[in-house]
């Protein structure tokens, strides 16, 4: 890490840390409410489905106020607006079935896990980011997954569960290296 990135990682990371965790808890907590509601499309499964991509938005908006100076918050706004249209993609989507949603679900994680990669990328002297890249790359596979599988009857929403625990621990790990690497270390 160079001197002129050194003050701005230090307090870059911390923030990162704070909101990596936040996030692991929500994925936490929604994906277990996804699978204890989301057998079908209710109100409660609807709303949770709307609810992911609209706390990305606001994590992506912490996390763009504390790097704005950074190389990494041009991608954030991008985030930003494909997590809002993908909101209201889902919106659209509840009122014609798990197909639909899976579809527009499998677009809005393509798109941004290869945001989250750049991001991640961009992010690699704060230490802690190969986490966020294998998220990056596993939500664009996942996202392919999401739009095939609502190609096939009888789809679940169950698999958007995983996704988010697995996005969350994603989180967790990178906020526990950022934790470990605050000391200067990489």
């Amino acid at each position: 890490m160079t001197t002129a990135t050194a003050p701005a990682a230090a307090t870059i990371a911390p923030a990162l840390r704070r909101l990596y965790l936040v996030r692991f808890g929500f994925a936490l907590i929604w994906a277990v409410a996804l699978f204890l509601t989301g057998s079908s499309i209710g109100p409660v499964s609807a709303t949770l489905l709307v609810i992911y991509p609209l706390f990305d938005v606001g994590a992506a908006v912490v996390d763009a106020r504390s790097s704005r100076a950074s190389r990494s918050a041009p991608g954030l706004y991008v985030n930003i607006a494909i997590s809002l249209i993908a909101a209201v993609g889902l919106v659209v989507a509840v009122t014609s079935g798990i197909a639909a949603v899976l579809q527009v679900w499998g677009v809005w994680a393509v798109v941004a896990g290869l945001v989250q990669l750049v991001v991640a990328l961009r992010r690699r002297h704060l230490g802690g980011q190969w986490a966020m890249v294998a998220s990056g790359t596993i939500s664009t596979l996942a996202g392919v997954s999401f739009f095939v599988q609502a190609l096939v009857p009888g789809a679940s929403l169950s698999n958007l569960a995983g996704y988010a625990l697995l996005g969350g621990i994603f989180f967790l790990v990178s906020a526990l290296r950022l934790g470990r690497n605050a000391g200067g270390s990489n």
